[in-house]
């Protein structure tokens, strides 16, 4: 009888490698400055809920950040296995968790007390998954990565504007519909020494904030000049306005969606001042967040076509290099034969 080969044993199945370590989402300062945003907001819709006289459900803030945070943790966990990296989200415990979150929460809130649906919460909760589910489509290259270009927050609230016209924005005497002198007072003043804080020594948008104001007076002041009945001093009032005053402290400073460059922030802010000046000669309401939306569109749209006009420059420039390497190379040739 033959004796049979023992088979050699299997060698075990080496572990799979470990998913690539995601990237830094933002930077120590920027997390500050998330963290100090959020508590601000935070802070501003409980006393807005309980003293101020917010209009929406007291449970809309709650479903707002249910929503926001679902939507957001989702597409990160889409995006790293497509990227092959771990979620962001993961690798320093809760904290870690709660700065991940800290974007989705400020959209969330933000797009949830700006906007007012009647009952409809729906159309809430579609705005909050608009705006957050924007910065996973809308992204274009900046410094060699894909960072989203639109102003979630007034994204979320442009789309609701246009797809249900019936919607609005939250009427601007909620934001001090119980509260006298001197607490409405108080109230813009506070928060103009926060946010002044807060974009002078973290988001560093105190070129935006200056270019923006500058050109809503300009604006104002010649669209009452050109259009006979406008009232200049009506236009200048809107400034005055609580709603006015959180805009241009907290929406339109966005970092993640505005230049860094003060020269390119003055461009941003005198842009928006712009376009806001030209959709409201026209007539066009809720003008402020359309022209937000527009200049930011204008920015995505101008940094694919630097991208893509470096890309094709750095094409050029490595051709000549080989062609330059080819022909020397042909010299060096025929001076060998000679």
């Amino acid at each position: 009888m033959a004796e049979q080969t023992p088979t050699p044993p299997t060698p075990p199945t080496p572990p799979a490698p470990p998913a690539a370590k995601a990237p830094p989402r933002h930077d120590a300062k920027t997390i500050t400055a998330l963290r100090r945003f959020a508590l601000s907001i935070t802070i501003f819709n409980i006393l807005g809920y309980s003293w101020w006289g917010f209009e929406q459900g007291f449970a809309w803030p709650f479903v707002a950040l249910a929503t926001g945070y679902t939507v957001e943790i989702v597409l990160e966990i889409i995006g790293a296995r497509t990227e092959g990296r771990a979620p962001r989200f993961r690798g320093n415990g809760f904290r870690g968790l709660v700065d991940f979150l800290l974007p989705a929460h400020i959209t969330s809130v933000a797009l949830n007390m700006l906007t007012y649906v009647n009952d409809q919460i729906l159309v809430m909760m579609f705005g909050v998954t608009v705006a957050v589910g924007a910065k996973w489509v809308l992204r274009a290259p900046v410094r060699g990565r894909l960072r989203h270009f639109m102003n979630p927050s007034n994204f979320g609230i442009a789309v609701i504007l246009i797809l249900f016209p019936w919607a609005s924005i939250a009427p601007p005497y909620h934001f001090s519909e119980h509260v006298g002198n001197p607490v409405d007072w108080i109230i813009p003043l506070v928060i103009i020494f926060f946010g002044t804080m807060l974009n002078a020594k973290l988001t560093n948008r105190m070129w935006l904030i200056g270019a923006w104001v500058g050109g809503f007076v300009v604006q104002a002041v010649v669209r009452g000049l050109i259009i006979d009945d406008i009232s200049i001093l009506g236009g200048l009032s809107m400034m005055t306005g609580i709603a006015f005053v959180l805009f241009t402290n907290y929406m339109i400073t966005d970092p993640g969606t505005s230049p860094s460059k003060p020269l390119s922030q003055i461009a941003f802010g005198g842009g928006v001042a712009v376009m806001y000046g030209v959709l409201t000669g026209m007539n066009i309401p809720y003008g402020i967040f359309f022209a937000t939306a527009a200049v930011c569109l204008i920015r995505g749209g101008y940094l694919w076509a630097l991208d893509i006009s470096l890309k094709t420059r750095a094409k050029e420039a490595e051709q000549v290099q080989k062609q330059a390497a080819q022909a020397l190379a042909g010299v060096q040739g025929e001076a060998a034969k000679a």
